[in-house]
């Protein structure tokens, strides 16, 4: 079977997160099953325009914009079996370009996102997420990753029989990771990309009012120097360290005592459960959507409630950090990329068989 995979970014752009991570791992376990599979995404700086990664073959057009454009080539050239077109705020309207089935993959709705892309953008964008594309994509297989997301493709008219919920799986931890050097001050940790949703600020907020206590900083995107500036007057209490490898992430996981999640909205939350495989519980928003699924609150980690600040949270957690590390452990371990990938292998099936 060729499959064909429509991302607007993969894992190797420098704006890439989780969402381009799950689809990659998916194409992983497809392509591992012997199907062909093609990734079809904007290229980047110094990436070819053509390239094969675990079996995956990566094609690359387009820019920001320029992706969506081209993408209806592919299509047309590849001939697949079935395509999966992400949503990642507006689809590739794949449905429009072909007779073949399409499964549209969307990790969260962007409402809260699309106001920091300019009010004509902000209009469009909307627009085409809330109202075209469940005009184009009614009747379609949808795959989202959590309860909280398959609410709000509801909410925008979606059939709930159309949606299918399959969870992110995570990376095993490296076999082999470095010991940091314990400078005896308790560390958190935000992973994440550096955007303005994700809210970095109050986590440093929150780090800025504990004595000893210095926040890492995990990730890059085009909001760090904003962030940088932010962080300035707490001095060498925020680190900044941009990517980094796996084995090096994971020992700044390992050494934290609380993963700080403050994001305005989520489809799932990979870093929660790469923080919860070394035992450090996450803190986030209760209202951020897909986190509620992704921690079990007062277990794994806590749900800040309406009326309740981040800031105390934190503090109420660290209290409890050593009674929650075994259930956060335990809960990680329940989640793998080859059940993602069986799971949307029998999404596919299914799709093709009717």
């Amino acid at each position: 079977m060729k499959i064909l995979l429509l991302c607007w970014r993969d894992s190797t752009h420098p704006q890439g997160g989780g969402s381009e991570r799950y689809l990659e791992r998916v194409g992983e376990y497809l392509a591992a099953q012997g199907h062909e599979v093609i990734y079809r995404t904007a290229k980047h700086t110094d990436a070819p325009r053509r390239s094969r990664r675990n079996g995956v073959r990566y094609e690359r057009a387009g820019g920001k914009f320029g992706v969506y454009l081209a993408a209806p080539l592919s299509i047309w050239r590849n001939r697949p079996n079935v395509v999966v077109d992400t949503q990642n705020g507006i689809p590739f309207f794949a449905r429009l370009f072909t007779r073949k089935p399409v499964v549209l993959l969307t990790h969260h709705c962007h409402k809260e996102q699309w106001p920091v892309a300019g009010p004509l953008i902000r209009r469009l964008g909307w627009f085409l997420e809330a109202k075209v594309a469940p005009r184009v994509y009614r009747g379609a297989q949808y795959v989202t990753v959590s309860q909280a997301s398959k609410r709000d493709l509801v909410a925008l008219g979606v059939r709930e029989a159309d949606i299918a919920i399959v969870e992110n799986g995570v990376d095993p931890v490296p076999a082999h990771t470095p010991v940091l050097y314990d400078d005896q001050r308790l560390h958190l940790v935000t992973l994440s990309r550096l955007v303005p949703h994700k809210r970095i600020e109050e986590a440093i907020d929150a780090v800025a009012g504990m004595d000893g206590a210095v926040l890492d900083v995990v990730g890059s995107g085009w909001w760090e120097d904003q962030l940088r500036e932010y962080a300035a007057p707490y001095g060498d209490k925020v680190v900044f360290h941009r990517h980094v490898s796996e084995p090096y992430k994971h020992a700044l996981l390992e050494r934290a005592e609380l993963h700080l999640l403050p994001s305005r909205k989520e489809g799932w939350g990979i870093a929660v459960i790469e923080a919860a495989q070394h035992g450090v519980p996450t803190v986030a928003y209760a209202s951020a959507g897909g986190v509620a699924d992704s921690i079990r609150d007062r277990e794994t980690g806590r749900l800040v409630q309406p009326g309740e600040e981040f800031g105390e949270v934190v503090g109420e957690t660290l209290g409890r950090r050593e009674a929650m590390a075994p259930a956060a452990r335990a809960w990680a371990a329940r989640f793998s990329w080859e059940e993602t990938g069986r799971k949307f292998e029998r999404i596919i099936a299914a799709v093709l068989s009717n």
